[in-house]
């Protein structure tokens, strides 16, 4: 049965959206998300975050406490609520998160069902034309229907890679993935760029891994590399992104380096 796709909103206000994926757990997808969209936002971007892991780190990054995470994911997903009934505004200037709870574990069993299943974030989001620059949407570590709601919803896929070997084996399943939604789902969808996570220049493996993911892809992946930092990892205890906790640490320069790379290359696509 072919699928209608629906057709996106042409106004030139309707904000960036970008999908934050990769189905392996624990590569950094998370804080990547939070610190790229706190770095846009203070590159005076006006950032929106859908948090659509059920584990809600994204959330809980930025502050956010369970007991107002009342709307969530959930309800705009399977209850329909406005997006922007959902959306907290957090301490940061610019910047709010559509929160997650894990209401949305159950999401992907109840959405099987549903008509047009694989659209339901992406006709939420087009809500949206005029309150923000940037929607980031943190992706569960799995392939299943919250990740594809997200693949159709984007304009384009960051990828956070750690530099591990087993992160190249996942990474080819995540591509097959994306060229099967652009072929069925989202013919726009594209991959924004290849970020490299938790390097360690200790260890020749890291090198390795980058050298090998580079020859892969070449200018998709970015020049900055986000490096092993504890500065990074306290953080999130914080409700903090590491941008705000200690901007001078390697991590938090990292991300900033990464926001304007990213703003470089929308720049170009944009020409």
């Amino acid at each position: 049965m072919e699928i209608s796709i629906p057709t996106r909103n042409a106004t030139t206000n309707r904000p960036r959206i970008l999908s934050v994926v990769n189905q392996k757990g624990g590569v950094g997808k998370t804080t990547t998300t939070i610190n790229l969209a706190t770095a846009l936002a203070a590159c005076d971007k006006r950032v929106l975050i859908v948090d659509l892991d059920p584990q809600g780190n994204a959330s809980t990054g930025l502050g956010i406490p369970r007991n107002a995470r009342a709307v969530d994911a959930y309800a705009v997903l399977i209850d329909r609520v406005p997006i922007a009934s959902a959306a907290i505004e957090t301490e940061i200037p610019r910047l709010s998160i559509v929160p997650s709870s894990v209401d949305l574990t159950g999401a992907e069993i109840e959405m099987v069902m549903m008509e047009r299943r694989e659209f339901r974030l992406r006709v939420a989001l087009e809500d949206l034309p005029d309150r923000y620059d940037y929607v980031l949407i943190d992706c569960p570590p799995s392939l299943g229907l919250l990740t594809l709601n997200a693949l159709v919803a984007a304009d384009a896929v960051l990828v956070p890679l750690q530099c591990e070997f087993y992160a190249l084996e996942g990474l080819s399943q995540l591509l097959r993935t994306i060229e099967r939604v652009q072929r069925h789902l989202n013919p726009a969808l594209n991959i924004q760029g290849v970020v490299l996570t938790m390097y360690d220049k200790r260890n020749n493996l890291c090198d390795q891994v980058a050298a090998d993911v580079r020859d892969h892809f070449g200018d998709k992946v970015y020049n900055t590399v986000i490096p092993r930092n504890v500065r990074v990892s306290e953080a999130p205890s914080h409700g903090k992104p590491v941008i705000v906790y200690d901007m001078r640490c390697t991590g938090a320069q990292a991300y900033i380096h990464l926001a304007g790379e990213v703003l470089r290359r929308e720049g170009r696509l944009a020409a």
